[in-house]
Order: structure tokens, then sequence, then C-alpha cells
């Protein structure tokens, strides 16, 4: 979906403005864009990295460890079938880490690393766990105390106190999680009732089918 709607832009903007004579101003838009995005891209290399390679010093140092008891209460509600020793847990607990801290792109491989261990597990490869929807949930929430990537964009394009949108992002960010849990419940739940509604209700016709079959 979204290959077609960044393709019907590019199509829009060419349309718009060859009708109305900008060739030249749309030409450089596009030339000052991609010099724009490569020299974001290097300044937020040197961030990703520098807190990237802390997260690896954390997993390496054990931390990994404390942090997974630490968020431990958290996970078992949300991943009841998971044992304590599980390396999902602490794929999972070093994703909400680095989501804490801001760092989406960071928290990216581990999120990757859990949800491969969750499939390996799952009984139906084509349908979800409970497990893997929670995850999912809690992974694109990305509940964070430290907005740090945001923080650096609007550092960049000028903003005087780059860090003032933090009560905004807790705000947002706990109940964004908070939506999608409840959401994700409420549709399980539903789920699981119609399921049953349809066993209940196949077993009464094959009930009814034996009934006539011995008359």
């Amino acid at each position: 979906m979204m290959n077609f709607i960044w393709a019907g832009m590019l199509i829009f903007a060419f349309i718009s403005a060859a009708w109305g004579g900008n060739m030249l101003a749309l030409s450089n838009a596009v030339m000052a864009g991609a010099s724009d995005a490569v020299s974001l891209c290097i300044k937020l290399l040197g961030a990703l990295c520098l807190w990237g390679g802390l997260m690896e010093i954390a997993r390496a140092s054990g931390l990994t460890r404390a942090v997974s008891r630490l968020f431990s209460p958290l996970l078992r509600r949300l991943f009841p079938r998971l044992q304590k020793d599980s390396p999902v847990l602490s794929a999972v607990s070093m994703n909400i880490t680095a989501n804490l801290l801001g760092l989406g792109n960071a928290a990216t491989p581990l999120g990757l690393a859990a949800m491969r261990v969750l499939q390996e597990s799952n009984p139906n490869p084509a349908v979800a766990t409970d497990e893997m929807v929670n995850f999912v949930v809690l992974n694109t929430a990305a509940l964070h105390l430290v907005p740090t990537t945001v923080a650096l964009l609007r550092q960049e394009y000028g903003a005087a106190v780059p860090m003032d949108i933090m009560p905004a992002a807790w705000l947002t960010s706990a109940a964004t999680l908070a939506v999608g849990l409840i959401m994700a419940w409420l549709l399980r739940s539903s789920g699981r009732k119609r399921t049953v509604k349809k066993r209940a209700t196949a077993a009464r016709q094959k009930n009814r089918r034996h009934a006539g079959w011995h008359r």
C-alpha cells in the first residue's frame, strides 16, 4: 500500500509541476531533498551507533538478565506460556529498553530476533500466536522515556529545546500501548467466543444428523 501512496505522490508532483511550468523548481527540490536526507542519515548514524554499542555492552555484561528480571512482572502477563529462561524474554527486554530510550532503529534487530524465536514455537505458522500479537503491539507502541531519535530530528531542524516533547511523548506512548493491548485482548476474546460458538453449532448439527440416521 505504501508503495502505491508514494508512487501516487510522485506522479501527482510531476504532473502538477509540468502543468504549472515549475519543472525547474521540482528538480531543485528533488536534489535538495536528496542532499538533506543523506546529511540527516549521517548525523543520525553516530547516535544510533553509540546507543547500539551500549546495548551490545549491556548484553555482554549481563545487564540484559537484570533488565529481564525488572520487566518480568509485565512479561509474565503478556507472555504467560514462555519459560523464565526463554531467549525470547531477553530479546523482548532489550527491545523494550531500546524503545524506552527512544531508539526505534536499535530496537528493530532485537524485535526481529524475538519474533523469529516466537515463530519457531508457533504450532500454526500461518496464524500469529497471542504472544506474537502482544509483542507486535508492545513494539509498535514503543513506550519511551527519552525520545532520542525525535529529539535529534528536532535539533537538526532548529528546535530551541529538543527535549521539551518528553511529557507529550510519555502520555502518547503510554496511551497507545494501553489501547493496543486492550484492543488485542478484546479481539482475542471475541474470536475465541466465535470459535466456541461455531464448535457448539457444529456439534449440535452432528448430533442431529446422528439422531436422524438412528431413526
